[in-house]
């Protein structure tokens, strides 16, 4: 559960990452939390999103393997691809 969210639990995924890095509005886009790259940079542009616990405001955000994104009650944990999630 999340401090400050009530009762919900937050659901968790993994992202194969298969570059160096994705941008974080494509990856909300990618793991189905936005329905396009523009609306992954309105949620980054309200405060919606956070990268390591820290809300993040750089809309395209260089997301490397192990870093975790949440949004939406949703954890995504980012692996490289091939590695097995902690």
């Amino acid at each position: 559960m999340r401090p400050g969210t009530g009762n919900v639990a937050m659901r968790s995924e993994t992202f194969r990452l298969t570059g160096e890095f994705v941008e974080l509005n494509n990856l909300l886009k990618l793991v189905g939390l936005a329905t396009s790259g523009g609306q992954g940079k309105a949620l980054v542009a309200t405060g919606e999103v956070r990268v390591d616990g820290l809300i993040e405001t750089r809309k395209t955000a260089k997301i490397r393997a192990g870093q975790v994104v949440e949004c939406r009650d949703v954890r995504v944990v980012v692996n490289k691809d091939g590695a097995e999630p902690n």
